[in-house]
């Protein structure tokens, strides 16, 4: 037996992943029922390809990689400054300034969500529920002290900070919220930035969906002034570009971060890439630098609309047969309450066994979203289609 000590902070985890328990689900349905056509409805995941302006990027990035006079070879861990400057370039456009030195390129939000603890201490965490299993399991991995703050119905699924008491926190934002679909407004996050301000706090915000955002609502915290003096914001190219398989995002971390004692978590940040990151690769950094140019942000909103209408065909088929929701408008995904009063486990099984579809049980993503559940509108049109009219025919059947 091994004498090593090993971070005991795992044990505080529930023993499989989200998603990879819907996964063994699935897969024990399909060995018992291998007849069955089954749809999946859950995992956030694309299906469309990638843009043309964006393949044709990486199909001459590749080409470029196999001439010894363009070959490169580590890219910067930081992100190549062609693609930086784009990204700046991009936040320009939502008439936000955010600075190219300020943007570190990386291969997933998902990845920089769990990777940021590395550089903040034994902080008092707070994250509002229900939310992105990540910002927890990253939290509890490390040891923190975590509060919910629950949010509901009765608030659009948007918590605030009206009842909390001044204490410091690293507060995690996700806008559109996933899995509710949730958007915040200007008056929204102005509240958690003066908040942040005022108590000395951390707000990470996911912005990972905001290509998604329909009406005037901010796509970045850097909309709100203040921010930069208290904000990281994490972007990703998975969902606003079908990046998802490609992998490439970014993270904001402006240089006025500054905490007690004189650290600049910009420089922190910049050390934790530099030791424990090898960057993202030239053919992908192009191909994503492409998806910022003007062709690249049409043919990459025709995708975003696509998924879109997904949503609207999910969203009218709730609405016919009386079951509450929201979501769908500002987001891909759906968020509903479970019918009949069934947990949200109970409404997964339920959705599997009579008509053959997989979402995501609203339980995983915290306590508040136990009874909820979630849809996603990324799945091919043809399958959405005849998922939802399965959907419709159970609920109607009343079996």
């Amino acid at each position: 037996m091994m004498k090593i000590k090993v971070n005991e902070n795992y044990s505080c985890l529930k023993e499989s992943y989200l998603f990879s328990e819907i996964g063994k689900k699935v897969r024990a349905y399909q060995e018992a029922h291998p007849d069955k056509k089954v749809i999946r409805l859950g995992i956030g995941d694309v299906t469309l390809p990638l843009a043309p302006v964006v393949v044709e990027a990486m199909e001459k990035a590749a080409r470029e990689m196999g001439v010894k006079e363009t070959f490169r070879g580590y890219p910067p861990e930081y992100g190549y400054d062609f693609l930086r400057e784009a990204i700046s370039a991009y936040y320009k456009r939502n008439g936000v300034t955010v600075p190219a030195g300020d943007i570190f390129v990386s291969d997933g939000a998902k990845s920089d969500v769990g990777n940021i603890v590395d550089i903040l201490g034994k902080n008092t965490v707070l994250i509002p529920s229900p939310v992105y299993p990540v910002y927890m399991d990253s939290n509890l991995m490390n040891g923190n002290r975590i509060e919910l703050l629950e949010a509901g119905e009765s608030d659009g699924f948007l918590g605030t900070p009206d009842l909390l008491d001044g204490e410091t926190y690293v507060i995690y934002i996700c806008s559109p919220n996933n899995p509710t679909g949730a958007v915040y407004d200007r008056a929204g996050l102005k509240a958690w930035v003066d908040y942040a301000l005022e108590s000395g706090s951390l707000i990470i915000f996911d912005s990972a969906y905001e290509a998604f955002i329909q009406g005037d609502y901010p796509h970045s915290i850097y909309d709100i002034e203040g921010a930069e003096k208290c904000a990281i914001e994490i972007c990703s190219f998975s969902k606003m570009s079908g990046f998802t398989g490609t992998r490439c995002a970014w993270c904001v971390v402006p240089a006025s971060l500054e905490t007690e004692g004189g650290y600049s978590l910009k420089k922190m940040w910049s050390r934790r890439q530099a030791t424990k990151f090898n960057g993202v690769s030239y053919p992908v950094q192009r191909g994503a630098e492409a998806a910022l140019t003007e062709e690249g942000i049409r043919e990459c909103a025709a995708l975003v609309e696509y998924y879109m209408e997904n949503a609207k065909i999910i969203a009218d088929t709730l609405r016919r047969v009386g079951v509450w929701f929201t979501g769908g408008v500002s987001s891909p995904y759906i968020w509903l309450k479970c019918p009949k009063g069934m947990s949200s486990w109970e409404f997964f099984d339920y959705l599997l066994e009579n008509a053959q579809i997989v979402g995501t049980p609203g339980e995983g993503f915290g306590e508040a979203g136990e009874g909820y559940f979630r849809l996603t509108s990324f799945g091919s049109r043809e399958n959405t289609i005849e998922a939802t009219a399965r959907l419709e025919a159970l609920l109607k059947s009343g079996v």
